[in-house]
């Protein structure tokens, strides 16, 4: 069939009101025509715009420009694009005389990314797995909520945030971007933090969809895993997620899944997310993450992104053969309108305006009180008590001037620039990108809020002698320590997009900086900034251990409100800290094998630079796709912990309090949707909170790891209050995937129920038994 281009008359149902409204950095005519009849569905609305859309106006809709630039101007003469994009990490031109407005897209995953080159600010919130460790679906909405606020403040009407991959690469340097290692945990999450978002008027986006799980090679690895493993792990996570949120777009990944690309794999986007989850959204890919035309438009790719080498003039071809059908092209079309129409794009587009800056700050300092988890606190080191401390020298991490941040394109400016602006490049140096689709430091180096550590913390004890030593040489470090009563030491673990972490080891010898401070001072505290888990081999010298991630913009502030006990933590770890490489499931990362030496390398006795994100080597030419088998299938994370009888560092759900809780007359009720009744009551002397867990263990026959989270909350108490608490459990998370029957399937036979206070210490137990 030959497309066929409509004639539209300028009159016809595309009448624009004199009325006008603000898009992008434009003012245009609001639209008016029976699509705008805010009665009518989505759906509906969608298709009454669609018929008035000429072939080249649907084709203009399913590419774009990114990084700033905006490409091509639009169909119809509309202005050069460029010159409405508001240079965020994405944009495709609307079609003013149908109302559809500018796709204005922003990374933004922990914030608004982008700012700095437009004087833009935006409120720099903890990372996502910050978010994870409060277990709180109420804070997670908030989190969403500011981040569409400031988007929308902005002039962006879509997230390119989201990111719900699971842990199941400790080491990967996007770790501070998602939710922790726990399918449901992460898809309840997620979901109700692109919930909030979007109710600010702002289209959400869950990615990367499917399994890119690590950094290395993401561009070339090709992710082996069975059906059943990917849709009760991976796949669960985004499938609560959009379930839950009602997100209108999902983005593919850069990786192949069982030897296709993700973003034209159609059992991932046809039969299992638009078919099986009943996605009614579209579908864009990761920043170059398209490879064909044909194969990607009939597996289900909606949108390619950036540019149109796919999806533009190449895609008019197939459609004239009809390799493509019009259809399906519809379709396509018809997804992008209906979500622009069901967020309200159409009916209520962004009117830019400052942002709360203050407003931002304290969800930023509440997220992140929320969301430090204490790990360890030997004969009540913490909290600190202010009147009695005369000394504290506090070391290492820059704490003097700011708190870490993770990097690549999740990477929010900071205010007034990079509180440790880093050295010169050495000659030579291979340098990444900066942020966009390359990932990566990009030569600024880790870039550091600026929220003193030193500053907050002298701000508690005005009376005491608090001094900073860097931490570069461990022996003066050792010495301050030894001159004073407490010790602080903060350390970190730098990671970004496009790169994974060398080993879980804390980097730059800051091992043994710890271990020569708490040799010195019996009272040392340590204080984590990393994007995951790390070990610890000076964790017996430690009095007292706080995982705060990458704290955000009040991270300095939160930190002391911990240290002091003005917030008793309550946080657990979304994600199991393993003692050594060794008790991983893959003690190295899967890779690609070494490029061969040049001449000139060998001449010199170096090594050929590696790249970890996939690409070239040094400009050598590409390296050799790879297998990133996952032969340990269902047991990711704590389920590969408990199957192989390894003892953690740290378990999943696990983190202390000042206060201490029991757990006492678990209860079961059996049927369709089964609930489970037990008591948590605080039995010490100060207010706190307790993330309750609940654990399954299924029949024998379901061949499964030794048990699984399915539900849990978080329950705040007053110091000896107890709650009786009831939750219900979801049969789908009850039940196994069945690859003959391709669907859910819940086993007759015992459930053996556990309830405490992480993976490791459930107390109370029972048997639900399903007929």
């Amino acid at each position: 069939m030959k497309m066929r281009v409509l004639a539209v008359a300028a009159t016809v149902l595309s009448v624009l009101s004199p009325l006008t409204a603000q898009r992008g950095n434009q003012a245009v005519p609001a639209p008016k025509g029976p699509w705008m009849d805010k009665s009518l569905s989505p759906d509906k609305r969608a298709d009454l715009v669609l018929e008035q859309m000429t072939a080249d106006e649907k084709l203009s809709l399913l590419h774009g420009g990114g990084g700033g630039f905006g490409g091509p101007g639009g169909p119809g003469g509309q202005p050069a694009a460029a010159s409405r994009s508001l240079g965020g990490a994405g944009f495709i031109p609307g079609i003013a005389r149908l109302g559809i407005p500018d796709l204005q897209m922003a990374d933004a995953a922990v914030g608004v990314t982008r700012g700095g080159a437009r004087s833009r600010y935006s409120t720099a919130l903890p990372s996502a797995v910050s978010e994870a460790s409060s277990w709180d679906p109420k804070l997670a909405y908030e989190y969403g909520a500011l981040i569409g606020r400031e988007l929308r403040d902005q002039g962006f009407n879509m997230s390119l945030g989201g990111g719900v991959n699971l842990t199941r690469e400790p080491r990967n340097g996007r770790l501070f971007e998602y939710k922790g290692e726990d399918p449901i945990l992460a898809g309840k999450l997620v979901g109700q933090e692109m919930k909030g978002l979007q109710a600010q008027g702002v289209i959400g986006d869950i990615k990367h969809y499917a399994l890119n799980d690590q950094e290395t090679g993401r561009n070339i690895g090709n992710v082996i895993l069975d059906k059943r493993a990917m849709r009760e792990s991976d796949l669960l996570a985004f499938e609560i997620g959009i379930r839950d949120s009602g997100v209108g777009a999902v983005m593919c990944s850069y990786n192949k899944v069982n030897g296709d690309w993700a973003c034209e794999n159609r059992y991932l986007l046809n039969e299992v997310l638009k078919h099986a989850f009943g996605f009614p959204g579209f579908v864009l890919s990761d920043w170059g993450g398209t490879h064909s035309t044909t194969k990607a438009a009939l597996a289900g790719l909606d949108i390619e992104m950036p540019g149109s080498t796919y999806f533009g003039d190449a895609l008019k071809k197939v459609i004239d053969t009809n390799d493509v059908s019009m259809d399906r092209v519809n379709d396509m079309v018809h997804r992008i309108l209906r979500t622009e129409f069901a967020v309200g794009l159409f009916d209520n587009p962004p009117d830019p305006k400052v942002v709360d800056v203050f407003g931002g700050l304290e969800v930023a300092q509440r997220v992140a009180e929320q969301g430090t988890v204490l790990l360890k606190n030997a004969d009540g080191q913490l909290p600190l008590h202010a009147p009695g401390i005369k000394s504290i020298a506090i070391i290492g991490s820059h704490a003097d001037v700011g708190v870490l941040s993770g990097g690549g394109s999740a990477q929010v400016d900071p205010p007034g620039g990079n509180a440790v602006p880093p050295p010169p490049p050495a000659a030579g140096a291979l340098q990444g990108p900066g942020g966009g689709f390359g990932g990566g430091f990009g030569g600024r180096g880790p870039v550091y809020y600026p929220s003193s550590p030193l500053k907050a913390i002298r701000a508690r004890v005005p009376n005491a002698k608090v001094q900073y030593d860097a931490g570069t040489d461990p022996a003066a470090a050792a010495a301050l320590a030894k001159a004073s009563d407490i010790a602080i030491v903060f350390v970190n673990q730098p990671t970004s997009e496009g790169r994974d972490a060398a080993s879980l080891s804390l980097p730059d010898g800051q091992d043994q900086l710890v271990s020569a401070v708490a040799a010195a001072n019996r009272h040392t505290i340590v204080v984590l900034e990393t994007g995951g888990p790390v070990t610890m081999p000076w964790i017996d010298g430690a009095s007292a251990v706080l995982e705060a991630w990458y704290p955000g913009i009040r991270g300095a502030e939160a930190i002391a409100n911990i240290l002091f006990g003005d917030v008793n933590p309550s946080a657990k770890l979304p994600m199991t800290f393993a003692r050594s490489e060794a008790d991983l499931p893959h003690p190295t990362i899967a890779g690609p094998p070494p490029a061969p030496p040049t001449t000139a390398e060998l001449a010199r006795g170096g090594t050929p630079p590696f790249l970890p994100g996939g690409g070239a080597r040094g400009g050598r030419g590409p390296m050799v796709p790879f297998d990133i088998p996952y032969p340990e299938g269902l047991k990711v994370g704590y389920k590969w912990f408990d199957a192989e009888n390894k003892q953690p560092l740290f378990a999943f759900g696990s983190g202390l309090s000042y206060t201490t809780y029991s757990y006492s007359g678990l209860k079961i009720a059996a049927g369709p949707e089964p609930k489970v009744t037990f008591n948590v009551k605080n039995t010490g002397k100060r207010a706190g909170a307790e993330i309750a867990q609940v654990y399954v263990s299924l029949p024998p026959a379901a061949g499964e790891p030794p048990r699984r989270l399915v539900a849990w909350d978080k329950v705040p108490l007053a110091a000896g209050e107890s709650k009786t608490v009831t939750l219900a459990l979801d049969p789908k998370f009850l039940s196994i995937f069945n690859m003959d029957q391709d669907g859910w399937q819940l086993l007759a036979g015992d459930y053996k129920v556990f309830v405490g206070g992480s993976s490791r210490e459930t107390p109370v137990s029972d048997t639900l038994r399903v007929p």
